[in-house]
């Protein structure tokens, strides 16, 4: 079975090597750069074995982008914590949805009503949720969203697409990518808020699509590689209204 590898980071902007990954299962580190090939240089390592290849790598690869920790101890943060980020925030809140479901969704009369084929109308919806985002809208930050979607779209997907409409009404920038495209560009398969490019809080979901706990990420090696997603998601991602039309257009 192959490796689930993460791309943690790479030494270089031009041409990607050196790089670490980790290997999410495992937690091993692989790191790949220019072979040591100098004979006499080779002769003075010690325990090199069988099959072993040494690599040189700069001394801030590893500092950079190497895991700090031999365990990981996930900080989690209670959901009243959670909401103060949204207001606490200098200029952008940004977030990656890549679930098929989500079950606070399904509990709603708007999910029901959607189901049923009837016209949703968002008019009214979560009125304390709706005039916080106009506020800090207002303030002059931005929130953004990239939703992955599957080819065909799960009905959830399908629901959020039109919800998009009452999210953009109150400010929010709402864009669409297929999970294809997602998977192109090695996008990490979890529900994030990225906060100011400062830090991450990760949506944490249990079996059954419930949210679970929310995880806060401050490590500086963490918060770019969401960045880096960040923005190759943003890049390739199409307005909501764009890919309705074009998902109608195909039907």
């Amino acid at each position: 079975m192959a490796r689930r590898l993460r791309f943690n980071g790479t030494g270089s902007g031009v041409n990607g090597c050196p790089a670490v990954h980790e290997d999410l299962d495992t937690g091993e580190v692989i790191i790949h750069g220019p072979a040591l090939t100098d004979p006499d240089d080779i002769a003075r390592l010690r325990h090199l074995g069988d099959g072993e290849v040494p690599i040189v790598v700069p001394r801030e690869l590893l500092v950079d982008f190497g895991p700090k920790e031999v365990t990981r101890v996930p900080n989690i943060i209670g959901l009243d914590e959670f909401d103060r980020l949204f207001t606490g925030f200098k200029h952008t809140a940004w977030r990656l949805e890549t679930r098929r479901r989500y079950a606070s969704d399904e509990g709603t009369d708007t999910y029901a009503q959607f189901l049923r084929g009837e016209p949703v109308d968002w008019t009214g919806r979560d009125p304390e949720w709706c005039a916080e985002r106009r506020e800090q809208v207002a303030l002059g930050k931005r929130f953004e969203r990239v939703r992955v979607v599957d080819n065909p779209p799960a009905p959830g997907q399908l629901y959020l697409l039109d919800n998009a409409r009452r999210n953009s009404s109150v400010g929010e920038d709402i864009r669409q990518l297929w999970r294809a495209e997602a998977e192109r560009l090695q996008l990490p398969e979890e529900d994030f808020w990225i906060f100011d490019s400062r830090l991450v809080a990760r949506l944490n979901f249990d079996d059954a699509d419930n949210l679970a706990n929310v995880e806060l990420i401050t490590e500086p090696v963490e918060v770019n590689r969401y960045a880096q997603a960040r923005d190759a998601a943003t890049h390739y991602a199409v307005p909501y209204e764009e890919f309705a039309a074009r998902l109608a257009a195909s039907e």
